[in-house]
């Protein structure tokens, strides 16, 4: 009963001394709350941005019950539940990929045999088409569709206007209006058609905001596009609504029969048996991956972390701002129970405060911020989801804390003499030499355990453990760091000799504040080192066809190939063309339309010396390891070739040098005297020669290797030249005069072109628009087609965003907060500056520099630590990855190149960190400080 008494008069003291300093206690709060703030912040947008799989269906069926896709035109197929994996019969011949010539009645009938009795249908057909622009053309895809219907709710998001309800209409959606500089009401051709269309609304797509993407009426367009002009004939899709019933697991078996796959809603929902499933889907789920899960495990360890470092500093201040307080009490008979039960109590009022307003405020964080996030990762995010029950664990969180960081400031209260805490003295203490110790082995042992787990485990636990120790190992080490920055005072001004020698000896102080902005900067760093080692894998992997900024422009017919010339005056008026380099073809034989006649086959010759192991009968008896090795042999390199040429075999003058950004007097060398430049050295033999086989009609037999089972009708050999240089898929280099030398037919194919920069996408279009007009002046029904090669465009996933917003967060208010902590505990120092005649200028320096040299001090550690969790988390995906590869050689599968590791450090986040936060700390703490203060009597 006594122990209950003295807390409920704890509770009430602490109550009411924090009503009393209200900014003491706004601090505190707010030093729990920030990352508290954070962690709700994230955990409610993780929770939103989730789709339930009732939300996925909507968004992918409307209100429709099921989604029948055409697959084949009458062959059986089988599927897994969820419609996303399909498997074939051996013997179908009929798959709709191979030009179906049945006419939509047919199409519909086969739909509508294996509908459920009393089901209704929408049919929703896509194509890829092209369409004019503000500037030029551009090619988009088309949907045919009755957008109106009650069936596509929640498909399609209607932003403005209308959907179309004529032939002539069209709809668009937002991103497609960006790009192409139209607006509702502009009217646009599509297909070669010569009536426009008129764009009656703009609408967007939930789970695609960035989709380039028309809406037509069904048969208001497709049925009209000249068909050569088109990406394809479309994809048959049709929404199917069952009124009274649900279209169940033998409805899709049924349509599985028939040649259809299906998505069901209530399949999907309610999967039916294992054993009623005739094929399994072996690609695995699509869960979060191995590397994003363990981010996410460390990450907000290093956040727990963080709040209990931002609030000890916090409360150890608040107890000595109420040293005299707690003096009186110990005076009036106040045993040191009751002094701890005080400070304890303290604990949890403002971790209550503080539960309540980073809560409230993550929410409304979450509230303003969620349009930005959808729009950056181009997707709506799904109903609010709130788990009360982690929101509630979270808020929670910050009571413990709250508590647990009143601990020590509640022992050191309890055991402080009376009149020390009457007379304000701190007393002098020496500082632990165990610590430092302690926080280096834990150091070297946290790095290791982090390290060497990621290397022998692929699991999150013991990369999270092992950064954790390794954390608290910098911050046992930061007083004894923040004693070695104290040393450099000698060499600063005034100010700032001043500043960093009150945080040198006000290590108490200092030192958990540092930490605490470490244990941010750590959690930064960490997620962005991860996305950008990651980057930098997707950039090694990328293989673009030709240099940045190449400008390509290609012919397949005669009827194309005939407008070639005024062509390339388009692309040159319109790109910022520097050298052109025109290409040709070698064909079998003279006068033959690839896209009508058998033209036969050439093909550079492989000397039996340099076949490839692998693909031979002597494959099938070698072991994993041995075709491991045999990946990087040069005879077994593969190639998809060039965009232009034969089998890799490309027929062009010198500048094609140039534009490949090959600078090498020996290859043009060898281009004059006639030679082949060989880029792929398999195709030589032993006397350095290069054989070109040809097939006057494309060979039926095919051995294992590879190879044409019957014999060449023709061979042509040619001295070559190799040169070790990058040659985007070009794998022979012959000059025109030495084709024709040689007896080679060729055919002028097209051009590549260097440009100065990356041509726009406003200069793409013209171009587009250009030949376009140029096919139609000239009767043609394609023209000459133009692609530009514009790099790599990397990606981060959703989940690392968010982590990096919140840890760039609590990095910054971390910083903000600790500076304003510093200055609430130095205003007596402040005061004697004043006593002792400093001017305002320098009293707003010193406070700015102490403010910013906290900051600087916490970030640069905290930058040097996250590499730690950083490197392993990096080497545990690689790991991950590794052991794929392994796999897949010993189950007879070739996935290629052996995985590279990946590890790049964010530069541009460590200049943010370590210069932008310091410097903005400096300058709020030296606005916010007052310039005149008012003198009072320091005690002691």
């Amino acid at each position: 009963m006594r122990r209950l008494s003295t807390w409920r008069l704890a509770l009430r003291i602490a109550r009411r001394d924090a009503r009393r300093a209200k900014g003491r206690s706004a601090l505190v709060i707010a030093m729990i709350a920030l990352p508290i703030l954070a962690v709700s912040a994230a955990d409610l947008t993780f929770r939103t941005a989730q789709l339930s799989p009732a939300e996925n269906l909507t968004r992918e069926l409307g209100a429709a019950d099921a989604r029948y896709e055409i697959a084949t035109q009458g062959s059986p197929v089988r599927q897994n539940p969820e419609g996303d994996y399909v498997e074939y019969d051996e013997n179908a011949d009929d798959a709709v990929w191979e030009d179906d010539p049945r006419s939509d009645d047919e199409v519909l009938a086969q739909v509508q045999e294996a509908l459920p009795d009393g089901a209704s249908l929408l049919s929703d057909t896509t194509a890829y088409v092209t369409s004019s622009t503000s500037t030029g053309l551009t090619n988009v895809e088309l949907r045919e569709i009755d957008a109106a219907n009650p069936l596509t709710e929640g498909m399609l998001t209607l932003l403005r206007g209308e959907f179309p309800s004529e032939p002539g209409e069209v709809a668009a959606t937002q991103a497609f209006l960006d790009t192409s500089g139209l607006r509702v009401g502009s009217e646009i051709t599509l297909g070669g058609i010569d009536e426009p269309y008129r764009v009656t609304g703009a609408y967007e797509l939930p789970s695609g905001l960035d989709t380039d993407q028309l809406i037509a009426l069904p048969g208001a367009v497709l049925p009209h596009v000249q068909q050569d002009n088109d990406w394809g004939t479309g994809t048959d899709t049709f929404l199917v609504d069952v009124p009274e019933g649900v279209v169940d697991w033998p409805a899709v078996l049924r349509a599985n029969e028939l040649g259809m796959t299906v998505v069901s809603r209530d399949v999907t929902l309610n999967p039916p048996p294992a054993d009623q499933v005739l094929v399994a889907d072996d690609f695995g789920d699509s869960s979060i991956g191995a590397e994003a899960m363990a981010t996410i495990g460390t990450v907000v360890s290093l956040i727990i972390l963080e709040i209990c470092l931002l609030a000890g500093p916090a409360f150890a201040v608040g107890a000595r701002r109420a040293r005299r307080q707690l003096g009186l009490v110990g005076a009036n008979g106040g045993d040191r129970k009751q002094l701890r039960a005080i400070m304890l109590a303290s604990g949890v009022v403002l971790g209550a405060g503080a539960a309540v307003a980073g809560t409230v405020g993550g929410i409304l964080l979450t509230l303003v911020g969620r349009p930005l996030l959808e729009d950056f990762g181009g997707a709506r995010f799904g109903s609010w989801d709130f788990r009360l029950l982690e929101i509630g664990a979270i808020a929670l969180l910050a009571v413990v804390t709250g508590l647990l960081a009143a601990v020590v400031p509640a022992v050191n209260a309890a055991r402080t003499d009376v009149l020390e805490s009457l007379t304000g003295r701190r007393g002098v203490r020496r500082a632990s030499r165990a610590l430092p110790t302690i926080g280096f082995i834990a150091l070297l042992g946290g790095a290791a355990i982090a390290i060497l787990g990621a290397m022998t485990s692929s699991g999150v636990n013991t990369v999270a453990v092992g950064s954790i120790i390794a954390e608290l190992g910098v911050v046992a080490l930061t007083p004894l760091l923040v004693g070695v920055f104290g040393r450099l005072a000698r060499r600063l001004p005034l100010s700032g000799r001043l500043a960093l020698r009150d945080a040198a000896r006000n290590r108490g102080r200092t030192a958990p504040a540092v930490a605490a902005i470490m244990a941010a900067t750590a959690g930064a760093v960490a997620v962005a080192t991860v996305a950008v080692s990651d980057q930098a894998r997707q950039r090694a992997e990328y293989q673009p066809w030709m240099p940045t900024g190449t400008v390509a422009i290609s012919t397949y017919s005669p009827s194309e190939q005939a407008l070639l010339a005024p062509a390339r005056q388009v692309v040159e008026s319109e790109m910022p063309t520097t050298t052109r380099a025109d290409v040709h073809r070698v064909l079998a034989k003279a006068d033959c339309d690839e896209s009508v006649d058998d033209c036969g086959l050439v093909q550079p010759r492989v000397p039996e010396e340099n076949a490839c192991p692998l693909w031979g009968p002597e494959g099938e008896n070698l072991d994993a390891a041995d075709r491991r090795e045999l990946v990087t042999d040069e005879r077994c390199a593969s190639s998809d070739g060039s965009m232009m040429g034969t089998n890799g075999l490309v027929v062009a003058g010198p500048e094609l040098l140039d534009v490949l950004g090959i600078d090498d007097d020996g290859a043009r060398d060898a281009l004059e005297r006639g030679d082949v430049v060989v880029f792929a050295g398999r195709y030589l033999d032993a006397d350095d020669q290069v054989t070109i086989d040809r097939y006057a009609t494309y060979p039926e037999e095919w051995e294992e290797s590879g190879g044409p089972i019957t014999p060449p009708d023709d061979s042509t050999t040619l001295p070559g030249h190799p040169v070790d240089a990058e040659s985007y898929g070009i794998e022979l280099l012959v000059s025109p005069a030495a084709a024709e030398a040689a007896g080679l037919v060729t055919v002028e194919e097209g051009s590549y072109y260097a440009t100065d920069r990356v041509p726009t996408e406003a200069e793409q279009q013209a171009v587009n628009g250009d030949l376009e007009e140029l096919a139609n002046r000239n009767g043609v029904v394609e023209a000459p087609w133009t692609v530009v090669e514009d790099g790599f465009d990397g990606d981060t996933s959703m989940e690392l965003i968010i982590l990096s917003l919140a840890a760039a967060i609590l990095a910054l208010g971390a910083a903000g907060i600790a500076t304003g902590l510093a200055q609430a505990d130095s205003e007596a120092d402040l005061a004697t500056l004043a006593a002792v005649g400093a001017t305002p200028r320098v009293r707003r320096t010193l406070s700015g520099l102490q403010c910013g040299l906290i900051a600087a001090m916490g970030v640069l550690l905290g930058a040097l630590s996250g590499i730690i969790p950083a490197i392993a988390l990096r080497l545990a995906d690689h790991r991950s990855n590794l052991q794929g590869w392994e796999r897949a050689w010993d189950d007879g599968w070739d996935p290629g190149v052996r995985p590279e590791l990946f590890i790049e450090l964010p530069w541009t986040t460590f200049g943010q960190l370590i210069v932008v936060v310091p410097l903005v700390a400096c300058l709020v703490a030296t606005l916010l400080t007052r310039s005149r203060i008012t003198l009072a009597r320091r005690a002691g």
